[in-house]
């Protein structure tokens, strides 16, 4: 996911790129005009050189293969939305048509491929319906630049309106739950006449400066540092993009999503499906939405949300801290909290079997069906 934090971690990867990738070649030009005599300095150049491009293999054999390994798995029942705004929604459909329907919104950096277990998992008992946020994965970015909470909280509400008069549960990951709390502020009467329950996952209620880690650090360096490089990153979009690709090489953005996102338990595939979903998305398009999280703040909203919510969090998450989580289900009228340990921010994804039964078990609840 890619949250300010994040931001700031994929900064510094790429700036370690950038002096790993052009100080093996620099070593071995110096050697190679007798600047450096000792052959130990071709042999490091030649050793960063050789990180710089497969730095990533021996990070990914380090962690344990899964039965299981997430793929970019796509459905073939699809359809586009075409929105008043000139974006275009791609919505996918699992599951049974007719069967009680799930409303998965991801968060912000991958696409809706991220939910990969929770589609395998819960087709058997529900209709899963995912999409990709305009500007990611199969949904072109918007024409007019529009990469605001309330763009896509009124996205949502145009693929809610696809399930007609059936009451559906919405979920939301990370920037997913601010939609999903956006859009409870912009349409509250379709929150009491066709949600049935909302699922806030590792989300937060404002600017997700104030709910990070070094929180008080970052909301000092949200004006003069954060912004500024936030536009910067913009305006050198393609650039950055070819630098995320050799960050991954080099493996230094693959310990980047293993510190923001995992606690440790995370297999081989779902460590790396996690962050080349992660490097796909223009770093300018990464950036707009960033800048649109610094504005968000729902925590007037909480009070007024009138269905069952369940909140779930990772023990260790360090990008949405878990205090955020129960600030949100003490605020909410009927809401109750669900704690996944070990997990980070991506725990859904770390601890996906324990996380679809407590999906399962709240929808079961909420849509009154039987177990």
């Amino acid at each position: 996911m890619f949250m300010p934090l994040d931001f700031l971690l994929r900064l510094l990867s790429n700036l370690a790129t950038v002096a790993l990738v052009g100080g093996g070649p620099y070593l071995l030009y110096r050697w190679y005009e007798g600047d450096l005599v000792s052959d130990r300095w071709l042999y490091l150049g030649i050793g960063l050189l050789l990180w710089s491009f497969l730095g990533f293999l021996p990070i990914l054999l380090l962690h344990r293969p899964g039965r299981d390994e997430p793929t970019p798995l796509r459905s073939d029942r699809v359809q586009r939305l075409v929105r008043p705004d000139g974006s275009e929604i791609q919505v996918e459909f699992y599951g049974p048509d007719r069967a009680p329907t799930l409303i998965l919104t991801h968060g912000w950096g991958p696409d809706s491929t991220v939910w990969y277990y929770a589609k395998k998992q819960l087709t058997d008992q529900f209709r899963v319906i995912v999409w990709d946020l305009p500007g990611l994965g199969k949904s072109p970015k918007p024409n007019n630049r529009d990469y605001s909470l309330e763009k896509y909280a009124r996205d949502l509400e145009a693929v809610l309106a696809l399930v007609n008069d059936q009451p559906a549960i919405l979920v939301g990951h990370s920037m997913g739950s601010m939609i999903l709390l956006t859009f409870c502020r912009l349409f509250p009467k379709r929150l009491e006449q066709q949600v049935a329950g909302l699922i806030l996952v590792d989300g937060t209620y404002t600017n997700p400066l104030k709910t990070t880690t070094f929180n008080k650090l970052l909301l000092a360096l949200q004006k003069p540092l954060l912004e500024p490089l936030l536009y910067l990153a913009i305006a050198l979009s393609p650039l950055l993009w070819v630098i995320s690709w050799l960050s991954y090489l080099n493996g230094s953005t693959l310990l980047t999503t293993k510190l923001s996102g995992f606690r440790g338990t995370e297999t081989r595939g779902q460590l790396n499906f996690s962050t080349l979903i992660g490097i796909k998305a223009l770093p300018g398009v990464l950036a707009r939405g960033v800048l649109a999280m610094f504005k968000f703040d729902e925590t007037v909203t909480l009070s007024a949300i009138t269905v069952p919510t369940l909140v779930i969090v990772g023990k260790s998450d360090i990008a949405t801290r878990p205090f955020a989580s129960k600030r949100m289900t003490a605020e909410i009228p009927q809401a109750e909290l669900s704690v996944l340990s070990p997990g980070g921010h991506m725990a859904f994804m770390e601890r996906n079997q324990q996380f679809s039964e407590i999906i399962r078990a709240f929808s079961t609840s909420c849509l009154k069906l039987e177990r």
